[in-house]
């Protein structure tokens, strides 16, 4: 069974540096896919709110999916469609083929994210010990690799699908194999349990309820990419305009905070083990804040490159950290409440962008920055909804016994 696991764990890695690497290829060639489709400046914002917008429609329905068949089998398939998406987007002739695969990316994106974060939350609690952090840090290589490939297919003016197709070409099949030691935690045949009965054995008693109890991770994850979109959006505009670095170093800030993320995910695992979730949230919060009120004064584009180090090596735990939360809290409707809780991913994606660029123009940019420093020091408030929760069953924290991997689809 240890070794059953280890696979399990080692293959769903790959997925998450996979869709780290897809998602990086994408969002980096947003001028290329703009120039390649001569596609307005005013429709632009319309594309690209429609991904999240549908990614959220893919999530909700991967809770319905889940019901009757394991996430490991929503996560095998939505996979390949998101990198065929992608190499849809590099390849299409036409305005319309740029939308059929956009929208397509964006549903099996929804579908993706929600089922990865299942079967890491379902994985974790075998294993007994938090290891959420380490799935979100492959992540993170897989959007530093997946940008240093589009930076060299940019660098040698490579048409997009020139870009895309040996990427596809490799992690497709290498996805699909590794796809074969997914490990659910379902019912031995393989397909999970009624939606409503899971909630009412979690305590939840209700969809309402359990929202209700839900909310404060869902305001946490969205606080969470608000900063994060703030910095992959506008990092690279403050530096170059509000504290007059070259067009070259504006590039620097988004590859540090990559890289920040990175590592403070490699190393979170063990400060939750040794501290607890709660105590490491707080602490990723207050660096995170920290970081964002200096780069709201900072004097000079060096200081402001150390403003967004702070921002990644907080950031990076808050994500990881919701999702495992919210398995804790709802140890019987687990896959539910990570598909409703991975809706919030794309509201935050959604809000954060327009809100700094909206204050950024209407007041000053540096003004812009204290917004998100507020909302991520709102995190503190709800910071005991992520203390590990007693089950249902009056056993303690959450219960690591690895015979219940096959059992059960929501891990019971």
């Amino acid at each position: 069974m240890t070794e059953v696991l280890r696979r399990g764990r080692a293959s769903l890695a790959f997925s998450f540096f996979a869709q780290g690497a897809a998602f990086a290829l994408l969002v980096t060639r947003i001028p290329a896919i703009q120039n390649r489709y001569e596609v307005s400046d005013a429709l632009l914002p319309v594309f690209l709110a429609a991904v999240p917008i549908l990614a959220g429609v893919g999530s909700v329905s991967t809770e319905q999916l889940v019901k009757r068949i394991p996430p490991s089998r929503v996560l095998r398939w939505s996979q390949p469609v998101v990198l065929l998406a992608l190499l849809g987007v590099g390849a299409g002739r036409g305005m319309a083929e740029l939308g059929v695969a956009l929208a397509v990316f964006g549903l099996a994106v929804g579908a993706l994210d929600a089922s990865m974060n299942m079967l890491g939350v379902s994985l974790q609690r075998s294993y007994g010990r938090s290891i959420m952090l380490s799935f979100h840090a492959v992540y993170s290589l897989g959007g530093i690799v997946g940008a240093s490939l589009a930076w060299v297919g940019a660098h040698w003016h490579l048409a997009l699908w020139v870009s895309y197709l040996p990427v596809v070409a490799v992690l497709l099949p290498a996805a699909l194999v590794g796809s074969r030691w997914y490990v659910d935690g379902g019912t031995e045949d393989g397909k999970a349990e009624d939606g409503k009965a899971a909630v009412a054995e979690s305590g939840g008693g209700g969809t309402g309820v359990v929202f209700k109890v839900l909310l404060p991770l869902c305001l946490v994850m969205t606080f969470a990419y608000i900063g994060d979109s703030t910095v992959s959006n506008w990092s690279a505009k403050y530096l170059q305009d509000v504290l007059g670095s070259s067009e070259q170093l504006a590039t620097v800030p988004y590859n540090v905070y990559m890289v920040t993320t990175l590592l403070g995910r490699a190393i979170g695992d063990f400060g939750v083990r040794r501290f607890g979730a709660a105590a490491v949230v707080r602490l990723g919060a207050l660096v995170a804040a920290a970081g964002f009120a200096v780069v709201a004064v900072a004097p000079g584009a060096w200081v402001g490159m150390l403003g967004f180090t702070l921002v990644g090596l907080g950031l990076c735990v808050l994500v990881p950290q919701t999702f495992a939360a919210a398995g804790r809290l709802f140890p019987g409707a687990s896959d539910a409440a990570i598909a409703r809780l991975n809706i919030f991913n794309y509201v935050g994606f959604l809000i954060g962008s327009p809100l700094v660029g909206a204050l950024g123009d209407a007041w000053t940019y540096r003004g812009a920055m204290v917004v998100p420093m507020v909302l991520v020091l709102v995190t503190l408030v709800y910071a005991r909804s992520f203390a590990a929760q007693p089950d249902r069953y009056g056993g303690g924290h959450e219960r690591p016994r690895t015979a219940d991997v096959g059992r059960g689809s929501n891990g019971l």
